[in-house]
């Protein structure tokens, strides 16, 4: 198998989750032959029936978008082209994408919001008093020295060496797929490229990449509703700030803590401090737990925990962030609205959503994310979200100071 896998030289492996392998052993070792068989045979139609005859693509549809998303019908064939072509060819696309639609004086002032962000949230670390010593030092080298990518990587990739069929969909899917992984184990024993991107520039998204120490920000993600140029400060970082200290906080959630600076899997972490953080943790999966999206349905604080941490401390971040960005001048008020309104009203605009009950019940389910609706319930335990909309004890979102759960800073 690993010749086969052309890994039949590589003398070693990490195994990111090693307790999954003797119960996947054993599993194997229980089920008769035949059932890996029709398992195999089942998931490799499923997986590559986008390019396969109709009855394939309609039977894998009305079990993956209809009965467990209630999505009604497929999208335009030509429009699955576009998507199928854009993850394929990731960089091709996506430098087109670029140089239509992301400026280079965004990206300057995309990269000194992530400067700004960095700066707050070591200003955050720097000030929690219950924090050992040599915590914080771990904490400040690791975001001092994170790698953030904004936009588009340095260097596009290159695909001369990929051959594509005009006529053989299948073919094709194929050899991107190989394309793909050869790319991927050309890297073993070589030095790590800190620098490299996993996400393509057309991509809605971001991603903190802990073994890099390191983010990516997308050039889709840094235009309207998240990022509009022409937009005051509350508005930015109120919306694409605070997605940035979320990727940011990543790095701190209850995951990405365990890396260090370097990316390597390390406790750097006094044994109380970790205690206190993992209490702060627990009391905000249970204030997730009690979110009820359908009658009986609540949100699962523990399977939700890491992006909820790196939502509260990102927001807190980047409000930090926004107000340094005043240099104590104060806020415009602008449609009648102060700094602060605006600030967390973009913050709450950013996680407008709509979705069917089918996929609302898969997304609890099985995301590790809460859907959208509660993310932007991240505000309750933010301080300056209570004076800026005069929210009071008795009313629905409120939090008792003391219920308000403070994670880094």
């Amino acid at each position: 198998m690993l010749e086969a896998a052309q890994l039949g030289s590589v003398p070693k492996f990490d195994a990111y989750h090693p307790n999954a392998i003797p119960k996947l052993a054993a599993l194997v070792g229980s089920e008769p032959l035949q059932t890996w068989k029709d398992w195999l045979e089942f998931h490799t139609l499923n997986k590559q029936s986008n390019v396969l005859p109709k009855a394939f693509r309609d039977a894998s549809f009305a079990l993956n978008g209809t009965a467990l998303s209630g999505t009604p019908q497929q999208r335009p064939r030509d429009k699955l082209a576009l998507n199928a072509t854009s993850n394929a060819l990731r960089d091709a696309v996506g430098k087109a994408y670029v140089d239509k639609y992301f400026p280079a004086s965004s990206k300057a002032e995309i990269q000194q919001m992530v400067e700004n962000l960095k700066a707050a949230f070591a200003t955050r670390v720097q000030a929690i008093d219950w924090m050992a010593a040599s915590t914080k030092e771990e904490a400040l080298k690791k975001v001092k020295t994170i790698v953030v990518g904004v936009g588009y990587p340095e260097t596009w990739r290159d695909y001369s060496g990929l051959s594509i069929s005009p006529d053989n969909a299948y073919a094709n899917q194929k050899a991107i797929g190989l394309y793909e992984y050869r790319h991927q184990i050309a890297k073993i024993g070589k030095p790590m490229d800190r620098s490299e991107w996993w996400m393509p520039a057309q991509l809605v998204n971001a991603v903190n990449l802990p073994v890099q120490n390191a983010l990516n920000f997308p050039a889709a993600i840094l235009v309207k509703p998240f990022f509009d140029p022409n937009a005051d400060a509350a508005f930015n970082y109120g919306s694409i700030g605070a997605v940035i200290g979320h990727e940011i906080s990543h790095s701190f959630d209850n995951g990405g803590a365990l890396f260090d600076a370097n990316g390597a899997l390390r406790n750097w972490w006094t044994p109380a401090d970790f205690k206190r953080f993992t209490e702060a943790g627990d009391a905000l999966a249970k204030q997730y737990d009690a979110y009820e999206a359908l009658p009986g349905l609540h949100v699962k604080g523990k399977q939700t925990l890491g992006e909820n941490i790196a939502d509260v401390a990102g927001l807190a971040a980047a409000y930090d962030a926004y107000k340094a960005s005043l240099n104590g001048k104060p806020a415009p008020v602008i449609d009648g609205f102060t700094g602060d309104q605006r600030f967390f009203i973009a913050f709450a605009q950013s996680w407008a959503t709509k979705m069917r009950e089918e996929t609302l019940r898969q997304r609890i389910t099985t995301d590790g994310h809460a859907p959208a609706m509660f993310r932007a319930l991240t505000v309750r335990n933010i301080d300056a979200w209570y004076p800026a909309f005069n929210v009071k004890p008795g009313q629905k979102l409120y939090l008792a100071p003391n219920q308000r759960v403070k994670i880094w800073g």
